[in-house]
């Protein structure tokens, strides 16, 4: 096994994005997952295209370097089960409101009761010490109460949803991140703890890094939000034949930029001439940059731009990322194949590791497919896990549906 987590284990209970983001993470790096679902199977698996039933596109995407095992947590063996496996993990993960873990006998006080060293990682829409606690919260929620829908809509259009659930995949990231860091104190000191991540406070101090702006200093009235990030000309620029993107941003920059465009004046301007005063005038500098990309093609201006330094590049479509040239030199797309599923396309793992490399080990699992592995590793005989999964598939046809997530 490689990847900085190898011999690290995680009991994996995140459903929808942002949990399984997370695991997938911790799994490229290295960790056993082992994921706990309900007999119906986790939500996302119902979600996108699919060859087979449980199998579908956006489950595939988020669940690789995983193991399955079914267990209806509402069942007293497999509850018993769970804290059995429990006891033999570092790292215990979820993405429920705490009243659903409590109600379920698996919040902090109760994995921790088995194992002291653990660390036990949980995200929800809301602090677990504030008055919105048990409040439901997905990703469209917490753009619209962070502020991120209003910004994305502009100043004189109705708010928009950024067209992804950004929420879910950052606060995915930090509750990753957060639970390595949790590993690394334990290293040192022996000691496990509990980690929460709020998805609104994770989303608003996201935001708030442009947008504080005079509210740095108490004084909002002055005006919130980065002036050049707000403006409606801060887009893709048309040339001659397509779209280009480009940024300048020091000095040095702009007076490339004005070179690159043949207007090496502009750079003693008084409206452009230093940061402060392109900042004021950014609308009146976007809309002449506008103007004057459309005098040449694309591969023109990304010539140009090259030659004097300026930061560039062309607008991709989702097909166009899927056919760049770049990330096919890269070998960022991975042909798998997977064992039900065929030919399937993943993405790399992009951070790299000079001594500890991560690796693609497993294919997204199907359904309870790691049952006997695991049940089997801690001492339940093959009787008793055909019991207690057979337990959880008959509760599972005509009992209540899963927890629902914190995010």
């Amino acid at each position: 096994m490689s990847g900085p987590l190898a011999g690290i284990r995680v009991i994996d209970l995140t459903v929808a994005v942002l949990g399984p983001v997370a695991t997938q993470i911790l799994g490229d790096l290295g960790a056993e997952i082992i994921k706990i679902e309900p007999p119906e199977g986790e939500m996302m698996r119902g979600i996108g295209p699919a060859r087979n039933p449980e199998m579908a596109a956006y489950y595939l995407n988020v669940n690789r370097n995983k193991k399955s095992v079914v267990l209806d947590l509402k069942q007293p063996r497999a509850h018993d089960a769970l804290l059995r496996l429990a006891a033999t993990a570092d790292v215990f993960v979820h993405n429920m409101r705490p009243g659903a873990a409590e109600r379920l006998g698996i919040d902090y006080a109760a994995i921790a009761a088995v194992n002291r060293r653990i660390v036990y990682a949980w995200a929800s829409g809301y602090r677990k010490d504030g008055p919105e606690r048990d409040r439901a919260a997905f990703d469209d929620v917490i753009q619209g109460e962070s502020g991120l829908a209003a910004i994305n809509g502009g100043t004189d259009d109705p708010p928009r949803y950024v067209p992804m659930v950004v929420g879910d995949k950052v606060c995915g990231y930090v509750l990753a991140s957060s639970i390595g860091m949790a590993l690394f104190h334990r290293e040192r000191s022996g000691n496990g703890q509990e980690i929460h991540v709020p998805m609104l406070e994770t989303m608003v101090a996201f935001n708030m890094v442009d947008h504080l702006w005079h509210g740095v200093f108490g004084e909002p009235e002055k005006g919130l939000g980065y002036p050049r990030m707000l403006t409606p000309w801060r887009r893709p620029y048309a040339t001659a034949d397509g779209y280009i993107c480009l940024l300048a941003t020091t000095d040095r920059q702009w007076r490339n930029l004005f070179a690159a465009m043949d207007r090496r004046e502009l750079a003693d301007d008084p409206r452009f001439a230093t940061l402060d005063q392109r900042t004021a005038n950014i609308d009146e500098l976007y809309t002449l940059l506008a103007d004057h990309m459309k005098e040449r093609s694309t591969a023109e201006w990304r010539a140009r731009l090259d030659r004097f330094d300026v930061p560039n590049g062309i607008v991709n479509d989702l097909k166009g990322v899927l056919a760049d040239p770049y990330l096919h030199a890269t070998g960022f797309f991975r042909h798998v194949e997977h064992p039900s599923e065929g030919p399937t396309v993943t993405t790399a793992i992009p951070v790299s590791f000079s001594a500890t490399p991560g690796k693609i080990r497993l294919p997204p699992p199907r359904l309870g497919e790691h049952n006997a592995e695991i049940l089997g590793e801690l001492g339940y005989s093959a009787a008793e896990i055909a019991e207690i999964t057979s337990l959880s598939r008959t509760a599972g046809e005509g009992g209540p549906g899963p927890v629902g997530p914190g995010g």
